[in-house]
């Protein structure tokens, strides 16, 4: 995980974001006010518990990272003052879960928040950025995009699914029932009725013209940037907040959880939770799921050291620490194994944990300034001044 919060965070700099710190611990209010009472981290997922205060105020472990950042963005008084930020942030998210791969009641988010931007060139900016990083970490991946309009044209895409819905009202599942009113365009968000669904009104048959143009311009610029996507109507995202661009990307080899990014613009978010009338748009990267698609495309970086180092006595042993300093100067992956144990143990140990070699030093090789190079694939041995031992190591692994 470390290997993807390390490109993304050098990704991000390069197209100009901060980085901004948001706490563990919100106000349970912050999610129902942004995230809305009717998504299923609200209602189902969220972690909550009544602080010992004078108000006894009700308080959640972060479910999610936008409405930190937003409730952030507000109390620094920036949606008056700078309106325009680039923002990312990154840590453990918490969700009540039934786990399984892919799917964590502690679980790794890096987000990307941009304000004040509401056109579509930043919408395109971003798809190209996630983009980019999936194309860096190597993983075969599949962008899917979707316009679900705004505060004028979502009314008319929201009322054809409600009558939708009570037309196939013995069909639906309980859930859908209870969503029918509450949030119907969460219907397209059911899994038990996702084959049902298929049926159902497209947001896209319901756009303004000013949502289209929107939309038609953030394809266009996909394009014109490289990028292959896959217009998806029935994509609606789980978040109340959403409006226009919504996406997903999803990764091959991670069965039923292949999403890996997700996001979209949330252009009256701000405005929702007392700021002022302010575009939005951002993402959040799954960095366990995208950890997991590296392994499965079989991109995961190698863990094994480069050498093991085995010191035979004391005076060995003290050597071996130099020794070891050293090379890990030279930018060298190293172990140093225990010197209580025997020469044969140790080369099982070194072998086990995958070491390209094994660095020998005994009061021999102390007394003339060498140590002894065993190459653990090749069953070969050469003795190397401690002067080269960082060459040779490095020649072993092929550079």
């Amino acid at each position: 995980m470390s290997l993807v919060e390390e490109r993304a965070r050098a990704l991000v700099e390069r197209y100009s974001m901060k980085e901004v710190r948001i706490p563990v611990l919100e106000r349970t209010q912050l999610y129902q006010r942004s995230t809305g009472e009717t998504s299923d981290i609200v209602e189902k997922q969220m972690y909550t518990f009544t602080d010992r205060d004078e108000g006894e105020t009700v308080v959640a472990l972060r479910p999610e990272g936008t409405p930190g950042v937003v409730r952030a963005y507000i109390e620094a008084g920036l949606d008056r003052t700078e309106p325009e930020q680039r923002l990312f942030y990154s840590g453990a998210m918490f969700r009540r879960e039934r786990p399984q791969k892919g799917r964590y009641r502690q679980f790794f988010q890096f987000g990307v928040e941009i304000f004040g931007r509401p056109d579509a060139a930043c919408d395109a900016e971003i798809l190209i950025m996630i983009d980019e990083l999936c194309r860096d970490l190597k993983v075969p991946f599949t962008v899917e995009i979707n316009s679900i309009g705004d505060q004028k044209c979502r009314p008319n895409f929201r009322e054809a699914l409600v009558q939708w819905g009570r037309a196939h009202w013995e069909e639906l599942c309980d859930d859908c029932h209870n969503r029918i009113d509450r949030n119907p365009l969460r219907l397209l968000d059911c899994k038990i009725d996702a084959k049902l669904t298929e049926s159902a009104p497209k947001s896209l048959d319901y756009l303004c013209d000013e949502c289209r143009t929107h939309f038609d311009t953030v394809k266009e610029l996909l394009s014109a940037g490289k990028v292959q996507f896959v217009v998806n109507p029935r994509m609606v995202r789980g978040l109340d907040y959403y409006t226009r661009t919504a996406f997903e990307v999803m990764a091959s080899g991670l069965g039923a959880q292949s999403t890996v990014v997700a996001g979209g613009r949330y252009d009256g978010l701000v405005e929702t939770m007392g700021g002022a009338a302010v575009a939005g748009i951002g993402f959040a990267i799954g960095v366990d799921r995208m950890a997991l698609a590296m392994q499965a495309a079989g991109m995961a970086p190698s863990t094994a050291p480069d050498a093991a180092i085995i010191a035979m006595g004391p005076a060995a042993t003290r050597h071996a620490i130099v020794v070891a300093r050293n090379l890990r100067e030279a930018n060298l992956n190293v172990e140093m194994l225990s010197p209580e144990r025997k020469m044969k143990t140790l080369l099982a140990r070194a072998a086990k944990i995958g070491a390209r070699v094994a660095v020998i030093i005994g009061d021999d090789e102390v007394a003339r300034g060498v140590v002894q190079i065993r190459d653990l694939k090749q069953s070969t041995q050469r003795e190397v001044a401690v002067a080269e031992a960082a060459r040779a190591i490095a020649d072993a692994r092929g550079e």
